[in-house]
């Protein structure tokens, strides 16, 4: 696996030098845009709409907006700098709660966490006291320039990391729309409710589960990949190159001299002895 961040978690007087993989990763079929006309895929441009011009990389900078078109501009190496002076410091387990504890609604992405070099027999220390304990540790971490909440969990037989929303990223569930207080139902229609419960009620298996959208669409694609319903980009002919326009330009200059000079009437030369004896 691919490692995307490496540091040390910290507990108590615990250093551990982990890694993380990251534990999933998307499924979805990509499909490109392109011009129906020649089937070349389309390209997007970084355009300065008071410029009207295709904007460099070198010439974008960073900003925050605080007001309506009003920005306070970020230079790189402070934002580096800044980054640095916190990817620096350890990652410290700051609380240690109960799984339960936490609703699904703040959970974000997960990831696999590996011992780095030396660090197998904290790392195997830390997975037993969790799993013994029944708890999950609590921590902040930067990953990508964005300072995460975090738990640390028991996952098989491996320790698992999950980046957390902090709860001002939750929005207030009271700012749901046309959600209705109170809406008087029967006993006999909240017993058919439960009855119909009962009956699908399973233990969780996840492998029964498939994406079946997913599936039908690459089904759609091989197909017409068999049936050659296919289409190719049109190759992009090549532009005349400096060299190509000036050799042309000569030529025809020449030719247009050729011509010009074919055209002229030769002049008629005097005999200088027929001359001489007349």
């Amino acid at each position: 696996m691919h490692t995307m961040w490496k540091g040390t978690i910290s507990f108590g007087l615990v250093n551990i030098p982990i890694k993380l993989h990251a534990a999933t990763e998307n499924k979805d079929v990509r499909l490109r845009q392109l011009h129906k006309e020649c089937k070349t895929p389309i390209n997007y441009l970084k355009v300065c709409p008071n410029c009207d011009a295709e904007v460099e990389p070198n010439d974008i900078v960073k900003a925050y907006e605080y007001a309506k078109n009003k920005f306070v501009e970020l230079d790189e190496e402070e934002l580096a700098s800044l980054k640095k002076e916190q990817e620096d410091k350890a990652v410290e387990i700051i609380d240690f709660v109960k799984l339960q504890e936490i609703d699904p609604i703040y959970f974000d992405k997960s990831y696999y966490m590996s011992p780095g070099d030396g660090g197998g027999k904290a790392y195997t220390l830390l997975r037993e006291a969790l799993a013994e304990s029944e708890k999950i540790g609590v921590a902040k971490i930067i990953i990508r320039a964005k300072e995460h909440l975090a738990v640390i969990r028991v996952y098989k037989n491996t320790l698992l990391m999950e980046t957390i929303h902090f709860p001002d990223e939750v929005r207030a569930v009271d700012q749901v729309p046309n959600v209705p207080e109170k809406v008087d139902v029967t006993k006999k229609e909240v017993d058919t409710a439960l009855l119909l419960i009962d009956q699908l009620t399973t233990t969780f298996d996840p492998d029964k589960y498939e994406d079946d959208y997913r599936q039908a669409l690459m089904e759609m694609i091989e197909n017409k990949k068999a049936g050659k319903q296919t289409v190719t980009a049109k190759e992009k002919e090549p532009a005349a190159s400096n060299v190509t326009d000036l050799m042309e330009a000569l030529q025809a200059s020449i030719d247009k001299t050729k011509k010009a000079g074919a055209k002229k009437t030769p002049r008629k030369r005097t005999n200088a002895k027929t001359k001489k004896n007349a």
